[in-house]
């Protein structure tokens, strides 16, 4: 996989970043918070990414995705959300993360909503053994470096996570596996649209809405990965 080359103008690099910057010191102003997502409640801690507004539109692709027999992979799982509503529906799910705080946060919430979804630390795939019928991933959005563990819930540096991710998931998919995959253009969308470009992966746009914040809007998406 090259290196990572912006996509975009100087001009959205530097909206991006302003979108960012207005992002994080409201992560960083965050005390403890109950969120209710999907009918469940998730205690989220301010060292743990919350659910945003426009995360139901993963939740909603995962819920309408999730198989009772898929073997589910959460990748960057923060809170829980996704994992939980994957256990809703599967038995067989599995929660990983970077930061810490984040998987004893998860556990606790799927252990608060009564669902036996197992959470574990890892770097993407380095803690997450075998194949799956399902992976989700809502990753980090932009390719800055990150101040702390929080900010790496939205931050990548040159996309090294992301090209990682596209070099790697092939290998963790089970025969007919797919990949639910959330982005928007608070990142670069672009760029990530080569990544997927150099994969023997199919994709397919299954969710999108707009978020408007001051003068800037952005589009996210979730894409449904699949193998030929």
């Amino acid at each position: 996989m090259r290196s990572y080359q912006p996509t975009g103008t100087p001009q959205e690099q530097e909206a991006i970043r302003r979108w960012h910057e207005a992002a994080y010191a409201e992560l960083r102003a965050r005390d403890t918070e109950t969120v209710s997502y999907f009918d469940f409640e998730f205690v989220v801690p301010p060292t743990v990414f919350p659910p945003q507004p426009v995360s139901h539109l993963l939740g909603r692709s995962v819920l309408a995705e999730t198989r009772a027999t898929d073997r589910v992979l959460d990748l960057g799982t923060g809170s829980g959300v996704n994992a939980v509503l994957a256990a809703s529906i599967s038995d067989d799910v599995l929660g990983v993360d970077v930061n810490p705080d984040a998987v004893d946060c998860a556990r606790a919430n799927a252990e608060r909503n009564g669902l036996a979804a197992r959470f574990r630390q890892s770097d993407l795939f380095d803690g997450a053994d075998g194949r799956f019928d399902l992976v989700v991933f809502d990753p980090p959005f932009r390719w800055f470096p990150a101040r702390d563990m929080l900010e790496r819930a939205t931050t990548d540096e040159d996309y090294a996570t992301m090209r990682r991710f596209a070099g790697e998931v092939g290998a963790h998919l089970a025969p007919g596996g797919r990949v639910l995959l959330f982005f928007g253009t608070s990142g670069d969308l672009g760029y990530l649209d080569h990544l997927i470009d150099e994969t023997s992966l199919r994709r397919e746009t299954v969710a999108t809405e707009t978020l408007h914040r001051a003068d800037t809007s952005v589009d996210y998406v979730v894409y449904r990965l699949t193998t030929p």
